[in-house]
């Protein structure tokens, strides 16, 4: 099972290092990670995507709220809560085949950032399936390089 964990922690040197370390000594991989400043500068935000059992995600809780850098830790197990990724593509593209990966772009409302002499560097959101289903979509058009941040979530509503 995949488990989504919101943790805010104290923006200082060395957190992420010791926080990554924490999953690897036990064994558990991340299967993503993404790191970055909050409304507070003193305070970062990390969301982890980890797979495995409930007990997994109660233990990596646990172990997380152990460390003193540690603010708030919230898995997102059963809340409501929005989920986005975000890539960048760039795609082989000739002037003939532009039009037909631009509709596509569009459909998924991704955007074109850069137009260079044979290529397309898009830019798109949303949550994985979307993002899989893309990058599906546009395989045959011979993508050149693809760049992925990690899951970024936030609870919805008011909390």
């Amino acid at each position: 099972m995949r488990h989504t964990i919101s943790v805010l922690v104290e923006n200082k040197f060395g957190v992420l290092a010791r926080i990554s370390g924490l999953f690897s000594a036990r064994g558990y991989n991340i299967d993503s990670l993404a790191v970055g400043a909050t409304e507070d500068p003193k305070v970062s935000r990390m969301t982890i995507v980890v797979g495995g059992d409930e007990s997994v995600l109660e233990q990596v809780t646990k172990q997380l709220n152990k460390l003193p850098e540690i603010i708030k830790v919230k898995d997102f197990l059963n809340v409501d809560y929005i989920e986005r990724d975000l890539i960048l593509v760039k795609i082989k593209a000739s002037k003939n085949i532009r039009p037909e990966i631009m509709q596509m772009a569009s459909i998924f409302r991704a955007k074109v950032v850069d137009v260079g002499q044979d290529t397309l560097t898009i830019e798109m959101t949303g949550d994985e399936d979307k993002i899989r289903a893309f990058i599906e979509l546009i395989k045959p058009y011979n993508i050149q390089e693809l760049a992925r941040t990690g899951s970024i979530a936030l609870e919805r509503g008011g909390k």
